[in-house]
């Protein structure tokens, strides 16, 4: 009987700890989060005070800073966060429900999708604005249903899916690549652009519509976030354990597949975000206390940093994509190494 109320208090003493160590996390990237948009919003060609900031953002009649600050800086921090933490929290979803690192929206072909939409209003239909938009998220869209249909074919499959994904990428890429192959110069430059995943040029309405579909989808996988840990031990167990599993997985994958075309079509396809913020998420945390919350977080401050690098630390400016893209590359080659020791290929 003492030996099983010590062991009681044991696991009560681990889980405080892990919810101390949970919160500890969330309130490090809140700080950095909100230093980042200070940075952002103060520091460019010309520096404005926080208070000349805070003036002009209350709707004050300043002499300076209106433009600079309303319509360059504010857009493009908004923008930061908002398609960081979304491409964060989507990547966190698709990596734990399908139990694989690797298993991310841009492996299994959604970013692909997305780009190779918004390739070709640019080159074939030499289009602009809100068309390259919408066919950034309908070729997403269209791509993932086609992925999640056929890795059901008789029976569902994780690894399936994967495979599918991953060929859907190879298609995708290969899209684009004749895309670009048969487009025009000024074309070519514009999808060039657009591809290298940037903040540069994004405009307030776009950024009204991707806070409304974040505010809209994230509930849902807040809601699925308990069924998503389930899911991560298995089909079979998590129908043992009562999870409704096609209805969980099929609401998480709409919802991770909207906030992923929706960012894609607003700022390009930012590279290694979705890759990166799950598993560093987990080793903030935990292995046993992760959450697709703080992997959104990670996502935003990641986005946020990268673009102040970018922007700050060079002569010439890069867009955020190429940084985030050299943060992760040696990432992804560690992970690959690590698994393969570990006997997971």
């Amino acid at each position: 009987m003492t030996n099983h109320i010590d062991h009681i208090a044991l696991i009560e003493k681990g889980q405080k700890k892990r919810k101390k160590r949970y919160r500890i996390v969330e309130a490090v990237l809140l700080v950095l989060a909100v230093i980042l948009c200070g940075l952002m919003m103060t520091v460019g060609n010309t520096f404005y005070s926080l208070k000349t900031v805070v003036q002009v953002l209350a709707g004050k009649d300043m002499e300076h800073g209106v433009f600079a600050i309303l319509t360059l800086r504010l857009p493009r921090m908004m923008a930061g966060i908002i398609t960081g933490f979304s491409f964060g929290l989507a990547g966190s979803v698709f990596q734990t429900m399908l139990r694989n690192p690797l298993a991310n929206p841009n492996i299994i072909g959604i970013t692909s999708a997305s780009s190779a939409g918004a390739v070709f209003c640019i080159v074939i239909l030499h289009a602009g604005g809100s068309v390259v938009f919408g066919g950034s998220i309908l070729a997403a869209a269209v791509t993932a249903i086609l992925i999640y249909f056929l890795s059901k074919l008789k029976k569902y499959s994780t690894g399936r899916l994967i495979l599918v994904g991953i060929g859907f990428q190879a298609l995708m890429n290969s899209a684009v690549s004749y895309f670009l192959l048969i487009g025009n110069a000024n074309d070519i430059a514009g999808a060039i652009r657009w591809m290298s995943g940037s903040l540069n040029g994004v405009q307030m309405p776009s950024v009204y519509l991707l806070l409304l579909v974040t505010v809209v989808c994230v509930p849902f996988i807040l809601y699925y976030s308990k069924a998503l840990k389930i899911l991560e031990l298995g089909e079979e167990s998590a129908i043992t354990m009562g999870v409704h599993t096609n209805q969980a997985r099929g609401i998480l994958l709409v919802a991770s597949v909207i906030l992923v075309a929706v960012a894609t079509a607003t700022t390009g396809p930012i590279a290694f975000v979705s890759f990166l913020s799950g598993p560093i998420a987990k080793r903030m945390t935990g292995y046993g206390n992760s959450s697709p919350v703080i992997a959104g977080g990670f996502g935003a401050v990641l986005v946020l940093a990268a673009d102040m690098i970018g922007q700050q630390a060079f002569a010439i400016r890069f867009p955020v994509g190429v940084i985030t893209g050299l943060l992760g590359a040696p990432y992804l080659i560690y992970l690959l190494i690590r698994m393969n020791r570990h006997g997971e290929f």
